[in-house]
């Protein structure tokens, strides 16, 4: 249909309810169902505000700051434990002020959230791991020496047991160094001159907290994180932490406790753990010990490369199983949510992409067994006249592994704070990109009446808030429906691919700005998650693609090659926007070189020619003229269908003559 911009409201909705259920996943939902829940949506829907413990906090305020944070339009809150409580984190007496807390939120209707630490990252409980589980602590391969060799010179040489690789390397060469029985024997070659010789091992080292206990408040690594790629040490941190929560407020979970929220887990250091050496064997079949070293060297060759992202693929998939998993199953089982954001998951540039891959491995990979996937946007990373496609990571992992709901925790260190429309704004922005629970930073917990944040003084926040909640809850419901599944190249940013970077972003920036919605997919969703059926892949939301866009790579797997073929032989459409280098077979290091294939459109220029164009999908929304500053979302209902529109700039609605159509 035909619909006039001087008649069109740019929030489209029919809003919806269901009945809320623990994990909440996509449901089939009427509009009549909608209607009946939209002026009082559930409270778990959000938005929620980070309620900061800090301070002398006792019943008086813990009473005064709920009806505060209620009367500013929230029903659910998110504790976080700050500095200077009047008792130790995790002590008895603590657990007795949270216990107080939820009982009085439970009075007025407000539920709960739990940061699971003591400020960030997640996973040093307070400081517990140092002091009582050393050998669980956090670990890392590091070099540990190094030192010249002249021509000809001979090494011999004991080493301690940490050492695990050794490389002698100089400008025009690398040679592995065997390590037999603890010693090292080695002649450098006559024929060059002076070489160095780097010795690598493991070691105890964490990447920095910021802890309560900490009171110079420095973010520094005297509370050492746990290891996360042990689940053992995930175990313990558990029962440090969740264990004792259910212990004390147990019988409120799923009630007026929805659940637990991690904060930035991730890595400042190679990883490594007691069993890489096992897991990595029985990952890649291979033994990686002589390869490790030229991980920290200037110049690896080829096959150095290859190994290090066989290295990352499976630190990515012990970080997914033995950490994220481990939490998601205890959540589940305890009738629990679990939610989380990871570092560097924002913004798209490329440092900060390449900064992601290498510190958290694989985004998806990490979100996949969580019940609500999460960005953060911090910084003023998202202002006015400065967006960002960023949140499309986590709805897109929502879309795969069939969550509903997708969170953002918004707003921390905004220098400046934004007003009331700046900050709508923003929330707006990220609607549009399928985010649909927004923690909202910070009210502190303290003698004071008045909260830190000045936006919340203003007399239109509690509206804004309550609106945001009925947004929030209506785009949960339903199905997501966009066609397009954007290739996210985790695998070539492991091999230092920067264009790769550039390019997803571009095409992603490009896609948007054209109103062809998109779902970023990944490598396992398109290996082996998504079933394939007459040219479509289809997620576990039931979402799906009929066209998959590669964007320049290096490297692409063998086994997503055969789907692809399969989905492309069927009647799906492969775009290739670059020519791979390389195919992964079992390994990485056992890549071959990519051969043409004859069953995909190639586009290696990049650009969205008219080649391309013709190849996607037909458009959900369509301009008859490019309006590139307007992005919507548009869900499924049983009876109907529901979008978002949003527009970054304002628009003078008299003078605006567009059309758009919407497919139904």
């Amino acid at each position: 249909m035909k619909i006039r911009w001087s008649r069109f409201v740019l929030l489209c909705l029919l809003f919806p309810a269901i009945l809320v259920a623990q994990t909440k996943t996509h449901n089939a939902v009427t509009v009549a169902e909608l209607a009946r829940h939209f002026q009082s949506p559930p409270p778990e829907y959000g938005p929620t505000v980070t309620w900061g413990w800090n301070g002398d906090i006792d019943s008086t305020i813990i009473n005064r700051n709920l009806d505060e944070i209620k009367h500013h339009g929230f029903r659910m809150v998110t504790i976080e434990a700050g500095y200077n409580l009047p008792y130790k984190y995790l002590s008895a007496g603590y657990f007795q002020l949270i216990k107080y807390a939820v009982y009085a939120a439970k009075k007025r209707g407000i539920r709960i959230w739990f940061i699971d630490e003591s400020k960030y990252p997640s996973g040093f409980a307070g400081g517990r791991f140092s002091r009582e589980c050393p050998n669980l602590r956090m670990q890392a391969l590091i070099p540990i020496m190094s030192f010249k060799v002249k021509a000809g010179q001979t090494i011999n040489r004991k080493i301690p047991p940490s050492i695990v690789s050794a490389i002698a390397y100089h400008a025009s060469s690398n040679i592995f160094i065997p390590i037999n029985m603890g010693e090292i024997h080695w002649t450098a070659p006559k024929e060059v001159g002076e070489w160095t010789l780097l010795l690598v091992g493991h070691a105890f080292k964490t990447s920095p907290t910021r802890s309560s206990s900490n009171l110079t408040k420095a973010k520094d690594t005297s509370n050492s994180l746990c290891d996360y790629l042990n689940p053992n040490a995930t175990l313990q941190f558990i029962r440090f932490t969740h264990e004792q929560y259910k212990k004390y407020i147990g019988d409120e979970f799923w009630k007026t406790v929805v659940g637990f929220r991690s904060d930035e887990p991730s890595f400042s250091y190679t990883p490594w753990t007691p069993d890489m050496l096992k897991e990595f064997q029985q990952q890649k079949q291979y033994n990686i010990k002589p390869y490790l070293a030229s991980f920290f060297i200037s110049h690896p060759t080829k096959q150095e490369k290859l190994a290090k992202a066989d290295y990352w693929e499976v630190f990515s998939n012990l970080y997914r199983d033995h950490f994220f998993k481990v939490i998601s199953d205890w959540c589940l089982k305890n009738h629990l949510e679990y939610e989380d954001h990871i570092d560097h998951d924002g913004p798209e540039d490329v440092k900060t992409m390449m900064a992601l891959a290498r510190c958290e491995g694989d985004y998806f990979k990490d979100m996949r067994y969580l019940q609500i996937p999460g960005i953060d946007v911090i910084w003023n990373q998202i202002w006015p006249g400065d967006a960002a496609n960023f949140p499309k990571l986590a709805s897109s992992a929502a879309h795969l592994y069939g969550r509903s709901q997708v969170f953002s925790e918004s707003f921390a260190a905004f220098h400046p704070q934004p007003n009331i429309q700046q900050l709508q704004w923003v929330l707006n922005e990220q609607l549009a990109r399928g985010i649909n629970l927004f923690e909202i930073m910070y009210y502190p917990s303290s003698t004071r009446k008045i909260p830190g944040y000045n936006f919340m003084a203003s007399d239109s926040f509690p509206n804004v808030m309550r609106t945001l909640s009925r947004e929030s809850y209506v785009l949960a419901q339903g199905q997501p429906t966009a066609k397009i599944g954007l290739y996210f190249p985790t695998s070539s940013l492991w091999l230092g691919d920067t264009l790769a970077a550039k390019s997803v972003w571009s095409i992603a920036t490009t896609l948007l700005d054209k109103q062809e919605d998109f779902d970023f997919v990944d490598q396992q969703s398109i290996d082996s998650i998504m079933s394939l059926d007459n040219g479509c892949f289809t997620n576990q939301s039931g979402q799906s693609y009929n066209t998959i866009i590669i964007p320049s790579i290096k490297v692409i797997s063998e086994a997503e090659l055969r789907r692809l073929q399969t989905f492309a032989e069927e009647g799906g459409k492969v775009i290739f926007m670059g020519t791979p280098i390389f195919i992964e077979t079992t390994s990485f290091l056992k890549a071959v070189d990519f051969t043409s294939v004859n069953w995909a459109i190639k586009e290696s220029s990049g650009k969205f020619t008219q080649q391309v164009l013709n190849a996607l999908p037909p458009q959900d929304v369509a301009f008859n003229k490019p309006c590139p500053n307007i992005k919507y979302i548009h869900r499924h209902l049983e009876n109907g269908d529901l979008y978002f529109f949003f527009t970054s700039v304002p628009l003078k609605l008299g003078r605006i003559k567009n059309q758009i159509n919407l497919a139904h």
